[in-house]
């Protein structure tokens, strides 16, 4: 009887509280709902409709004119994407203004959301901006040198205060955040200076002429057009085991006049050598055999 009488009682006490809140929700939802502008709200259908239809018949159209003057093709998609930029603003903008009733309380809501979505929006951009002045002030590579970062291997061709360009030896070019530098490793080939030393492996077999191989690989690379002569041309010699051959491994280390002619060097140097190594009868590597 007594658990009873408290159960009661506290229904009581508890009753006005819920009921509170239950009326300041009520309360909430009638300030929302008085926000809205239902009037508009069908019109503001027909504007999203109307965009959709909009966009739909620019984008056909740029399709439609760049396949037939493929000349202004880039001009036109960059006018597409700044239409379409254009157009979204401009229909966002309306709905809102033809949906909801401007007021102090839409305007606090308004200046909260964009003051976190900038503050977001900022914060890579101000991470990105400091980094931007450490790579500048370190200079961990300079425009111009050819370097690798994250299986990227490319010449820099900017550095700004956001980001890197790169352009790869396939002609693509690469934007690089500057705060992506501050945790990776870059590696610069050059690092300021025209020439750059490329390395070239060549494998012959064990029981090959190594000395003979080894003064072909010199020679040839001393003669290369693209040699950087006043620096060295070295090949070091070394036994090795690769995808089952018992090889000599033969590596070429020579400095190319411009780190722009590196592949053609590669290319020159690897040309006369195979040519020299039939010539001399210097065969390649053998497949490894079990003993078992």
């Amino acid at each position: 009887m007594k658990r009873i009488l408290f159960i009661l009682f506290a229904l009581i006490v508890s009753s006005p509280v819920l009921a509170t809140e239950e009326v300041a929700n009520v309360e909430n939802i009638g300030q929302i709902a008085s926000l809205i502008r239902w009037s508009g709200v069908f019109f503001s259908l027909l504007v999203v409709a109307a965009t959709w239809l909009l966009l739909k018949f620019i984008n056909s159209m740029v399709e439609s004119i760049g396949s037939q003057f493929a000349q202004y093709r880039m001009l036109l998609q960059k006018l597409q994407s700044f239409m379409q930029f254009f157009i979204y603003m401009s229909a966002g903008i309306l709905v809102f203004m033809m949906s909801f009733r401007i007021n102090d309380q839409i305007l606090a809501l308004i200046g909260g959301t964009l003051a976190v979505s900038v503050g977001f929006a900022l914060k890579d951009l101000a991470a990105s901006f400091i980094a931007g002045m450490t790579v500048m002030v370190d200079r961990p590579f300079q425009v111009g040198d050819r370097v690798t970062f994250e299986g990227n291997y490319g010449d820099v061709i900017a550095i700004g205060l956001r980001s890197v360009r790169m352009r790869t030896l396939n002609d693509d070019i690469i934007t690089i955040p500057n705060n992506k530098f501050l945790n990776e490793v870059t590696v610069s080939g050059n690092y300021g200076a025209l020439d750059m030393q490329v390395v070239i492996p060549f494998y012959v077999g064990l029981d090959e002429d190594i000395t003979l191989a080894r003064d072909l690989i010199q020679e040839a690379a001393s003669s290369s057009r693209y040699i950087h002569l006043p620096k060295p041309v070295t090949v070091l010699v070394r036994q090795t085991i690769t995808d089952n051959y018992l090889a000599i491994q033969l590596t070429c280390k020579a400095y190319v006049v411009d780190t722009a002619y590196e592949k053609l060097f590669e290319t020159d140097i690897t040309l006369r050598v195979m040519k020299e190594f039939k010539k001399h009868g210097i065969r390649p590597p053998k497949i490894a055999v079990n003993a078992g």
